[in-house]
């Protein structure tokens, strides 16, 4: 029999085992916890248990009150025991078992012991030391099962204990696996032989004596759901703010009400901020869920939350309550599914060598005319069948709209949750079915030679998102900002909001091998825990300098989902983060209306210095002409309405669809337009998805009025010849990387900019809409290859926005070279590109005059004559 020491009072924390050994002892063991703990802490043989150390939590606990309705778990007194232990079985047996130690009030001792046997649990209750009244009183349990203050399981049970010595008497319960997880609350009455009736004996602390019976404390990290390795599942969450908490587990994905509450004992099942539990993973549960209590002004007990960490989501069911329904997702009760990762290799494509494609992977394949099979069109694994296109295009990256948990009444950009692709991205629309298809999808990208990039919106949830609810003065931003309240805008720089963004980024990179992120609503990224703007905040910096995310590309876009309008901020970047540069797509689009300034078009080409020569360079900007939010390319040359006038678009003469051939030459010749700038000019292309086919919205800069992709539309002769000119760009761009895809500014002696018949560029004067610039190739570059073939020649290019035709006259080439035409936007499909290129005759000597139609590019580059 164990000997008890004198009590000690017992800080809120677990057993530490880790202690250093004392002085020659008895060979002891330490309690363990039960079976269904988180994980089964190891037999430390041959230590006494210090003073000091803890078997079980303790804590204050209000009366017991008659009908059992107990709030916590185990608010008991624990006291520490030795027990001798020499056989396996033994050490097996204590792993399977919880012991918990109370003291009486009237100076007794109660120690309880629950372990499962076979399929049943059996609760041993020994009592010792205890003075009773007189030598025929009898000893009884009298108690009882809950679950929840609102789950009352019908069993009283009144027993009497059996004497196993003078001091000291037992008894021994049994409960089926039905029964569990629950709590045993239970007093101990004394009676003597003449009456039923007698005194009640409490704990200590004058409370009941409660334990729990299938259910264990569980441990604080990590967050959300996990196993451990004999299948027990553990329960953590973040909840400052909560006075209480409840597990809601449900064994039917389509109840509206969980089959089992389970009361988590704020001193047991909690440590400092972070609540916990852990049950055995045998229960036939498959979702799960909280509640919180508290004040009633930010908690609401009625309302059952997702597990902001639960990696797998079920599909959302109506919550009801007072305000009406809103979507209700409940985290799943099982691992993550296993993935094949084998051969799966990053391209690991440099920041200056991306070319990027953004596309809805929704809309990109749910048409008929994909000719998918309808479980595949609109997946991921849509997305997979169509990697030709993209390889046909050369495009390296794929930067795909938010595809996390979201408010499908919103839109992508209102996030429920940050940890799992939405189900109805999967080929069943199951959790899943989408995780797998999106691993699938991205293993085939990778395995083509194309990235992955995401993106992402961590400044605000839809209504009734994740965290609303859980702990919103933490989550959120309350009592700062009234803007940012009534957007429900995340508290990013609070250091749990910090982590659980961080948390988020590190499981997409590590289990989804993502290659990229893109932070939509970047500046909000930028605000203090009370409103205020930070010049260097802790998130922006940390993810910067996370480990886990050193060799992923990093872009903030400060477009604004509430205002549908980008911000200009200069974002903090500490040489890791780029940024999608709105100047660059308003600048190009004024430019070729026609009302742009040189020197704005002239700063774009050559990489945006004003923005990225703080320590960047052209690589970190992300350029862009059209996107999924505003008029798309076949829109921007269509609609010039005064609703649109934030679009800086032109309809080339008439407003919408027309029949006028001179019109649509003119659209045409702008659409060329915008792709030669886009893919000429330094800095990393980002193509819309549908821009390569006329994908039109009507005019609509309306996101959610954009359309399923129509792949009709790519057999078109427009779809042709602008597929064809994208990957003869891209072709370009990769055979000159030496002028076109830098990592660094151009040198200034690499570069000189024209006027028209060669005098300088009319900086000055607001009506000169003509512009040519030469890049020079570098010389020590040019001739690395042995090949006088490959060297590599000067670059002229030319951009006219007048309504004019305008004489260029082009500078000699470099000696032993020639002037070839390989672009004007002007001439007729298939004569406006060329990969070999036109010869140019020279008209006077040594220089070579050609005429620029109104409203178009050239561009020419010097060859070897051979070449």
């Amino acid at each position: 029999m164990a000997t008890l020491s004198p009590f000690h009072t017992i800080g809120s924390h677990c057993l530490n085992l880790g202690a250093n050994e004392l002085s020659k002892s008895a060979v002891t063991s330490c309690v363990c916890k039960s079976k269904v703990g988180q994980s089964l802490q190891r037999i430390d043989v041959g230590r006494k248990l210090l003073p000091g150390e803890v078997v079980h939590n303790v804590a204050q606990s209000p009366r017991w009150s008659l009908d059992l309705r107990c709030f916590a778990a185990a608010r008991v007194s624990v006291e520490q025991t030795e027990e001798s232990v020499t056989k396996t079985s033994q050490v097996d047996e204590l792993q399977k078992q919880s012991t918990y130690l109370f003291r009486t009030e009237t100076g007794g001792q109660v120690k309880v012991f629950v372990c499962k046997r076979s399929v049943k649990y059996v609760v041993d209750i020994e009592v010792s030391s205890l003075q009773l009244s007189s030598d025929d009183s009898q000893l009884k349990l009298s108690g009882g099962l809950y679950r929840s203050n609102r789950d009352i399981i019908n069993q009283i049970i009144e027993t009497p204990f059996i004497a196993r010595s003078s001091s000291e008497l037992a008894l021994e319960l049994e409960f089926e696996a039905k029964e569990v997880p629950c709590y045993l609350s239970f007093l101990l009455k004394a009676s003597s032989g003449a009456s039923s009736s007698g005194s009640e004996i409490r704990s200590h602390r004058k409370s009941s004596f409660c334990v729990p019976i299938g259910l264990d404390q569980g441990y604080p990290a990590p967050l959300g759901l996990s196993f451990s390795t004999d299948g027990s599942m553990n329960f953590a969450v973040y909840s400052r703010n909560a006075e209480s908490l409840v597990l809601c587990l449900y064994d039917d994905n389509a109840s509206e009400k969980p089959a089992l509450e389970l009361d988590l004992d704020p001193y047991v099942n909690r440590t400092g901020d972070i609540w916990h539990a852990s049950i055995e993973g045998a229960w036939t549960f498959v979702s799960y869920g909280y509640r919180c209590k508290g004040n009633r002004d930010t908690f609401h007990a009625e309302h059952v939350l997702l597990d902001p960490y639960a990696k797998i989501i079920g599909s959302s069911i109506p919550n009801h309550h007072e305000s009406g329904l809103l979507p209700k997702h409940l985290g799943r009760l099982c691992k993550e599914p296993a993935f094949d990762w084998s051969g799966d290799l990053s391209p690991n494509i440099p920041l200056e060598q991306l070319l990027v494609y953004r596309l809805n992977v929704m809309q990109f394949t749910k048409d008929k005319s994909s000719k998918l099979p309808a479980d595949v069109a609109g997946t991921f694994s849509g997305v997979t069948e169509k990697v030709q296109h993209l390889k046909d295009l050369g495009i390296n990256a794929v930067l795909l709209e938010p595809i996390l948990t979201f408010n499908e009444q919103k839109g992508p950009y209102f996030p429920c949750h940050f940890f799992s692709p939405a189900n109805l991205y999967g080929p069943s629309n199951g959790s899943v079915s989408a995780i797998n298809s999106m691993k699938g999808m991205v293993k085939n990208l990778h395995a083509n030679g194309i990235e992955v990039f995401l993106e992402v919106v961590f400044t605000h949830t839809a209504e009734g998102g994740a965290l609303q609810g859980l702990d919103d003065l933490s989550y959120y931003h309350k009592n700062s900002v009234e803007d940012l309240e009534a957007r429900n805008a995340l508290n990013c720089n609070y250091p749990v909001v910090q982590q659980l963004i961080l948390d988020s980024l590190r499981h997409w990179v590590t289990e989804f091998h993502i290659d990229g992120f893109c932070f939509i609503n970047a500046s909000c990224l930028l605000r203090g825990v009370h409103g205020e703007r930070l010049s260097r905040p802790p998130l922006v910096e940390a993810i910067a300098f996370e480990p886990v995310l050193s060799m992923t590309k990093i872009i903030a876009d400060c477009w604004d989902p509430y205002d549908k309008m980008p911000m200009e901020i200069r974002f903090p970047h500490w040489k890791k983060w780029a940024a999608m540069n709105t100047k660059f797509c308003s600048d190009i689009r004024n430019f070729l209306r026609g009302q742009g300034a040189l020197s704005s078009l002239a700063t774009r080409l050559c990489g945006s210095g004003d923005i990225f020569s703080d320590g960047r360079g052209p690589a970190f900007s992300f350029n862009f002409i059209a996107r999924n939010f505003g008029l798309p390319l076949v829109d921007l040359v269509s609609y010039s309405n005064a609703e649109l006038a934030s679009e800086v678009s032109w309809n080339c003469g008439e407003e919408g669809p027309t029949s006028n051939t001179a019109v649509l030459e003119r659209r045409l010749k702008q659409i060329r337009n915008f792709l030669f700038v886009l893919y000429i000019s330094l800095g990393i292309p980002v193509l819309n998805m549908g821009d390569e086919c006329g994908h039109s919205s009507s005019g609509s800069p309306s996101c959610g009025s954009r359309k399923h992709l129509d792949w009709n539309t790519m057999t078109t002769g427009f779809g042709i010849q602008t597929t064809k000119f994208i990957s003869f760009l891209i072709s370009l761009r990769k055979s000159r990387s030496d002028l076109l895809q830098k990592r660094n500014f151009l040198k200034e002696e690499n570069i000189e900019w024209h006027g028209s018949h060669q005098s300088p560029p009319g900086w000055e004067d607001p009506s000169c809409k003509f512009l040519a610039m030469r890049l020079k190739a570098d010389k020590a570059e040019g001739q690395l290859s042995s090949e006088a073939s490959q060297l590599k020649g000067d670059l002229f290019i030319a951009f006219n926005a007048a309504d004019r035709a305008e004489t260029i006259i082009l500078p000699p080439p470099p000696e032993g070279m020639a002037w070839r035409q390989l672009v004007d936007t002007a001439l007729p499909y298939p004569g406006f590109f060329s990969t070999d290129g036109k010869p140019i005759r020279e008209q006077m000597m040594g220089l070579v005059a050609y005429e620029m139609k109104s409203r178009s590019c050239t561009l020419f580059e010097a060859c070897t004559d051979g070449s």
